[in-house]
């Protein structure tokens, strides 16, 4: 099978199908799209996620800690502990354990969470350090956004840009060759980004002004995200490809190592959709709070998803949006 994570309809095929509901107090179960599970406390949700950090040398605590806590934002919760399952090559040193375990705790202290709990081993299962994380949030019931919310004719909002954690991490563990295409300023800036990576300030932004529907961009870069929402959501979208922001330097980046910079890890972008009716409230809450936006399309009934590219010489084509393959990052690290 390739790298990365499965592709949706094998996910489908062969994890999903194994996975039979049983209980009426889980609120949110494992579907294409959706990262959390939500289980029902009365008149509030417990919101888990979990995830690994597999394409990355580099900031493994720091990454591990936001990438789970950006899936709590996506559900409208508010995140409170983070478990963390660290897998250590032989010969791994305890200062190396101890800077993981203290950039993990810098980071989730930073948000107002805690670790609260883990398991740590050194095993010859693992060539380099693999963490992964499981965070925990909570909501009121009412409160729960899911990635399958969405409505025809909801607009599509991206937050920030493309490929923020895939330019921050190829360029901490590629700087060397990026040399000759990059000055000295433009590696700093592209590595600076690792610190752009969370999305908790528009997940609490999307909740508070009645988002239907959001997914925080991962794996597969923001193309893949918006894809996976329209799957959650049983509808599809007309996107224009020219609204989606790229930082030259991600260009730049993309360009020298031949990736697509739509299809590249993008944690530090949020995908919202929102009625007309409430657009408004959202883009004056994102403006009031200093985050960067775009309005980069429209949800459809017809479940077809449309990626619309304007050309250099005004030439208009339409493609179909293909569900996403592995992550482009997995051809460079």
């Amino acid at each position: 099978m390739e790298i990365g994570k499965l592709k949706n309809e094998m996910l489908g095929e062969i994890v999903l199908a194994e996975i039979k509901p049983i209980r009426e107090d889980i609120l949110i179960r494992p579907s294409v799209g959706e990262d959390c599970a939500a289980i029902a406390f009365d008149d509030f949700a417990c919101v888990l996620t979990t995830d690994p950090i597999t394409g990355s040398g580099s900031s493994l605590g720091h990454l591990a800690v936001h990438v789970c806590l950006n899936d709590i934002a996506s559900s409208g919760a508010e995140a409170v502990g983070v478990l963390l399952t660290l897998l250590c090559p032989v010969g791994t040193t305890k200062e190396a354990i101890q800077d993981v375990l203290r950039e993990a705790n810098k980071s989730a202290n930073a948000m107002g969470v805690e670790i609260i709990g883990g398991h740590t081993e050194v095993t010859d299962a693992v060539n380099r350090m693999v963490i992964s994380a499981t965070a925990v949030g909570k909501t009121k019931t009412s409160c729960l956004v899911r990635t399958s919310g969405a409505h025809a004719g909801d607009f599509i909002y991206l937050t920030k840009q493309a490929a923020t954690e895939g330019t921050a991490i190829i360029a901490h563990d590629k700087e060397n060759e990026l040399k000759c295409v990059l000055t000295e300023d433009e590696i700093e800036s592209a590595k600076a980004l690792m610190s752009a990576i969370s999305v908790v300030p528009e997940g609490r932004i999307g909740a508070k002004s009645g988002v239907s529907a959001m997914h925080d961009a991962t794996e597969g870069g923001v193309l893949g995200a918006i894809h996976e929402l329209c799957d959650a959501s049983g509808k599809g979208c007309i996107v224009d490809k020219a609204a989606i922001r790229i930082l030259p330097v991600t260009s730049k980046i993309a360009s020298h190592f031949n990736i697509d910079p739509y299809k590249l890890i993008a944690s530090g972008t949020m995908v919202m959709t929102v009625s007309e009716q409430k657009s408004k409230g959202l883009e004056d809450l994102l403006l009031a709070s200093g985050i960067e936006f775009t309005r980069v399309g429209f949800i459809t009934d017809e479940p077809k998803k449309i990626l619309k590219t304007v050309h250099a010489g005004g030439e208009v084509e339409f493609e179909e949006l293909l569900a996403p393959e592995a992550d482009e990052l997995y051809k460079v690290v």
